[in-house]
This record gives structure tokens, sequence and C-alpha cells, in this order.
């Protein structure tokens, strides 16, 4: 695909389909933030308990999930929270991830650390606003959200007694030459302290990713269509192996059929050994832009290097 038209020579090992409508063109109205994150307790509860009860029975979780590279956009000291958006401009995105035990009958990590990070819509990270995404898209201080340009679209979540964590944030873009994706790592033996999770140990390092069905549509969509160029699809991804749930691709719903402005739920099981260390060296080659590209942008002078691909 080119800038916003699918490209009819890129051939598909699968046919992507996605809960969705007419797209609806414009900025997002607060009323979609609202119903793609509004929830319930009961909802929760029935939420958690349906996660635990399907991990514990299928066949699915027995695969330990596919362990990739961190990428090159990983920053230490990200804040335990459930909402990361930071005001960031986007299609909402409600994520509910359960972590089991793949060694273990998945069983569910209760007490496990999940960290999540990702572009912004117009594939800019927090700590490297000045990087590069490909194509042509505004400067990313042009996008006229109050973020903080260190800590936007990145937290760590505790999974409760089900293994299960809800992050809400929004649906990210892209940059070259990767696919639309969320970078994720599970952590245990640490805990909470100063905002952030302190000690432990990653045991699972990965990525999520969303049907190209899905993310075309979005970037059609303000703010996401002011970045032009060429999007990578799941069959040209460099990390993306084609192994679906098992290699992170999220199931997704829209929370209204006819109008994917307002929303999508994602969600996946992650099936991990706890008793594992991973490094984030991973596989996939990491997704460092190509020669030429190399990210301009350097992390806050307070935070740490961020880790080199793979």
């Amino acid at each position: 695909m080119t800038g916003n038209h699918k490209d009819p020579t890129i051939t598909r090992r699968r046919a992507l389909a996605v809960t969705g409508g007419t797209v609806a063109a414009g900025g997002l109205a607060v009323a979609g933030y609202q119903s793609a994150f509004a929830d319930t307790a009961a909802d929760t509860e029935a939420s958690a308990s349906s996660s635990a009860t399907s991990t514990s029975t299928g066949s699915s979780c027995m695969t330990l999930m596919t362990s990739v590279t961190e990428g090159p956009y990983y920053l230490d000291g990200a804040l335990v929270r459930k909402d990361i958006t930071e005001g960031k401009n986007g299609v909402p995105l409600t994520l509910r991830l359960s972590v089991v035990d793949a060694t273990d009958g998945c069983t569910p990590v209760s007490g496990a650390a999940v960290e999540i990070w990702h572009c912004d819509a117009w594939g800019y990270y927090s700590g490297y606003t000045t990087a590069n995404p490909g194509g042509s898209a505004p400067a990313e201080s042009e996008d006229g959200s109050t973020a903080n340009d260190s800590t936007y679209l990145r937290g760590y979540q505790i999974a409760n007694a089900n293994g299960v964590v809800k992050f809400e944030t929004i649906f990210p873009g892209w940059y070259t030459p990767r696919t639309c994706h969320i970078h994720l790592k599970v952590h245990t033996g640490g805990q909470k302290e100063d905002g952030t999770y302190e000690g432990g140990k990653v045991n699972y390092t990965g990525q999520l990713f969303f049907p190209d069905a899905a993310a075309e549509e979005i970037f059609t969509l303000e703010p996401y269509s002011k970045h032009s160029g060429s999007y990578t699809t799941l069959d040209n991804d460099m990390v993306y192996d084609g192994g679906g749930t098992s290699s992170g691709l999220l199931t997704l719903k829209a929370v209204h059929k006819a109008d994917p402005s307002k929303g999508y739920k994602g969600s996946i099981t992650l099936g991990v050994d706890p008793d594992a260390e991973n490094t984030g060296a991973g596989g996939g080659g990491g997704g460092t832009p190509p020669s030429g590209d190399a990210p301009t942008g350097t992390p806050p002078s307070d935070a740490p290097s961020a880790s080199a691909s793979s």
C-alpha cells in the first residue's frame, strides 16, 4: 500500500477480515473514547473469568509465544498505569492481555508485570520524537496534544489473580519499514516502586500485530491520514512470521460496527515461561529503519539509552 491506497500487487498468506463498516471522516469524538474505554466491575470480573477459563481448556495456549526483538525504541522507567494515551490523538484501543504459564497447564501468572510501548498515529515514539517515521508526516510537535514527549504511549500493568491486564491506548500508526505493531515485555519477581516497576526479570519480549484490513481502514482516518508513504503489510514485515495468535496477532472487535473511528477492543493470551529469562534480543530483524533512515531522535537526557535491536 502506498499512501492511503492498497497495492493490488501485494500477495497475502490469508484473507483477513475485521468487524467494521463505513469509514468515518474527520476527527475522533470524545464519545468514541468513552465508549471504547467504558468498563464496569462486573464486566471486568466476567472478562477475567472468561479468559481464565478459555486459557485453561484451550490447546493453543500450550504453545509458548514467539519471542522477538524489543526493537530500537525501548526505554526503561515506564509508569505503572492503565491509560497511557496522555492526550495523544487517535482511534481508541482497549487491550485485554491474559498472561498464562504455558509450561504448567496454562495457569494464570498472577502478579506478572506487562509492559507495552508503541508509536503514535504518525509513527513517532516518545523519547525519539525527532526520528523520521518514513514517508511524509507532520512533525510530532504538530499533533496538538499535551503528551509528555518522554513518556507517552508507554506503561506497565500488574496482572490480577486471573493473569489479566488492561490498557487504554490508541491504535498505533506505522513507520518505515515496519507494519503496525505494539511492543511488550512480561516481567516477574519485581515490584511497583516510585510509580514504575523495579527488579525481577523479563520472561518474554514480543510484539502484537493487527490484521491488515483493520490497519488500512484506520489509516484513512484523521490524524493517521496525514502520514503518507509506503505502509508494510503483515506478509512483508521483517518481524511477524505468519503464525497468527502464537506470533502476536490480536483478536479485534470494533466498538461500533458501522464506525471504526469509535475504537477497537483487542485481546490475546500470552503463553510464557515464568522461569525463563529473556534478553530482548529475540529474532525477526529488529525493525530498525533502513540504511540512511536511522533514528535521529535520542532518549531524554535523564533516561538510559535504548537497547539496540538484534
